[in-house]
């Protein structure tokens, strides 16, 4: 009885950790983030704002994959195109905080006034679990925009 117990006991924990590699495997990198924002400059440069921003917003579109997708602001902190939350799109977000009570967005536009490219550290919203998560997010400054994508911790 107490094989039996221990048999079923490590299948347990064998399951738990196959669990947690299989979701961390679900998680973007900060490489695909990275080339998902090149991406998303590439195609404003290309194809516009308006065609590149309807892309962005589209929740099937190609700027959303697993837990990583595109945010467009403008250096004021207006929200000009979400990939995962399309009530954000049009607002200023200047004033907008993580549950510690750090200024995110405004922060960003800080960054955007000394550097082209940054990576900046909030908690936020991972649509892919519901859950409020440590979250880097990588932006580029183009056209007077930030254009970024975060990768979940």
């Amino acid at each position: 009885m107490k094989r039996l117990l221990l048999v079923w006991l490590c299948l347990a924990v064998l399951c738990l950790a196959a669990s947690a590699a299989l979701a961390q495997g679900n998680k973007g990198t900060k490489e695909e983030a990275v080339a998902m924002v090149q991406k998303a400059v590439a195609a404003i440069k290309a194809d516009g704002k308006e065609k590149t921003f309807a892309a962005i917003d589209d929740p099937k579109g190609p700027y959303r994959d697993r837990d990583l997708y595109v945010v467009v602001y403008d250096l004021s902190g207006k929200c000009l195109a979400h990939g995962a939350n399309p009530k954000q799109i049009g607002k200023d977000l200047l004033e907008l905080r993580d549950p510690d009570g750090k200024y995110f967005v405004k922060e960003r536009v800080e960054l955007a006034k000394t550097k082209d490219s940054f990576w900046q550290d909030y908690k936020f919203l991972n649509p892919a679990n519901k859950l409020i998560e440590p979250k880097s997010m990588y932006m580029e400054k183009v056209d007077g925009m930030l254009v970024g994508c975060g990768v979940y911790k």
